[in-house]
């Protein structure tokens, strides 16, 4: 997600802030609210970003186009129906970014916000912001929904697999941050990108949705 003026770098930086905050907000306190005290007692529950934004993670969206804020801490104990609880917890956190584009979707569909309004080279219009906030939550949504650990997705997946085949993919998912890498630096080594031929359709379909 590379920036060429300060306005475009407000913008990604709002929409980078709001995604992480919400994202990480939301599976805190899905898992509050389903019994476990473990958000909560690390101060996870809140909507302050200090809470949820990673140093590494937030600066790598700027200079990789990719990044990650910190972890939300949940412990399956307290959790009800297990393997259903965590699954729960996880959709959470893709389930927000995607409110969280509607809501600032709908400005642009009602004629509110003119997303063609130009800013200056300082100064970010509210369309290229809502364009950013817009653009990156889904992204982040559809990312995370990735079936291989440490994504969402893993988890949300994990609920569907019959717990005869449970060990053979908790074997397959401890090579999941490895093939997630190999995935995310594909393009860069000999072209081939495949995670965006993964996720670029569902992307474009969902903005399609949100945006006409």
């Amino acid at each position: 997600m590379f920036v060429n003026s300060v306005a475009e770098f407000i913008a990604v930086a709002i929409a980078v802030v709001l995604a992480i905050t919400v994202h990480e907000f939301a599976h805190a306190w899905v898992a509050d609210q389903m019994g476990d005290p473990t958000p909560r007692r690390e101060g996870r529950v809140t909507l302050n970003p200090r809470a949820h934004l990673d140093p590494l993670g937030t600066l790598l969206f700027f200079i990789a186009g990719f990044g990650w804020g910190k972890p939300v801490n949940s412990n399956p104990r307290y959790l009800p129906g297990g393997v259903r609880g965590l699954a729960l917890v996880a959709a959470a956190g893709p389930l927000s970014n995607i409110v969280l584009a509607i809501l600032f979707a709908l400005p642009l569909r009602l004629g509110v916000v003119d997303l063609a309004t130009q800013g200056g080279r300082l100064i970010p219009s509210l369309g290229l912001i809502y364009w950013n906030v817009i653009l990156l939550n889904v992204v982040l949504a559809v990312f995370n929904l990735i079936p291989l650990a440490p994504l969402d997705g893993s988890k949300v997946l994990a609920f569907f697999i019959p717990p005869a085949w449970m060990l053979q993919y908790q074997r397959i998912q401890e090579m999941g941050p490895l093939l997630l890498l190999v995935l995310i630096f594909l393009p860069r080594f000999i072209g081939l990108d495949i995670l965006g031929m993964l996720i670029s359709p569902p992307i474009r379909l969902i903005l399609t949705l949100l945006l006409g």
